[in-house]
């Protein structure tokens, strides 16, 4: 018997859901949600929020940027001629600070700038400020002295309600016991989560079937082959 064709399967762009409404608090996450909640009532006008790849920085700095009408910036982007600009809106996000090559000087800068004028800072990382490779002291010295708070990698509790709210997003009905099969076997992160989902889907349209715990141990299997690999 043959196998049924396959269905064209068009990659179309879902934007990810960064409101308020759509951040799952659990006990990873609620002390740095609460925080963010709690702004401008923030015991420095600076926070840093550390925690590994996938664990809701990026959401939590999004919430944060519409409650503050901040602007958000990636490191690498600020240079000096742009600091004054930058801190004029008296509010920024700043994410992936301890990624890629930065300039320290104009960060330096940013800092002192921003509490002379009272402005907020919300700064995104992996890893707290003595892991980045800072070479200069000062500025080293200065985000040291600033509040911190981390966030774990998810839990089983919200990696599972992770997975369900990604599948009702793309209207994607799946049972409960996919849910929990890969739950178990999938990295605690919630953008693998992500990309897990979109590559279920995918393969799901494709075949002109729903998502099961084969097709689901398929993509798993391949998707683990190729981060070997890598």
């Amino acid at each position: 018997m043959r196998d049924a064709p396959k269905q064209l399967a068009f990659d179309l762009p879902l934007d990810p859901r960064f409101g308020a409404e759509d951040f799952l608090v659990s006990p990873s996450n609620e002390q740095a949600y609460g925080l963010i909640e709690a702004w401008p009532e923030w015991p420095d006008t600076i926070l840093l929020l550390v925690g590994p790849r996938g664990s809701g920085k990026s959401h939590l700095a999004s919430i944060w940027a519409t409650n503050a009408h901040a602007w958000t910036i990636d490191a690498r982007e600020i240079s000096q001629d742009k600091v004054p600009h930058l801190v004029s809106n008296g509010a920024l996000a700043i994410e992936d600070m301890d990624r890629g090559e930065r300039d320290e000087a104009a960060l330096f800068h940013l800092l002192n700038l921003a509490r002379e004028r009272k402005a907020a800072l919300l700064i995104t990382s992996e890893m707290p400020p003595d892991r980045w490779g800072l070479k200069t002291p000062d500025l080293l010295s200065r985000l040291r002295l600033a509040p911190s708070v981390t966030l774990d990698a998810p839990d089983d509790a919200l990696l599972k309600a992770v997975l369900v709210k990604l599948f009702v997003d793309r209207q994607l009905v799946v049972d409960t016991s996919v849910v929990d099969y890969i739950s178990l076997r999938i990295e605690r992160s919630l953008a693998k989560a992500s990309e897990l989902v979109a590559l279920l889907d995918k393969e799901a349209l494709s075949r002109g079937r729903r998502v099961s715990r084969a097709i689901a141990a398929e993509i798993l299997g391949a998707s683990q082959e190729t981060d070997e690999i890598e």
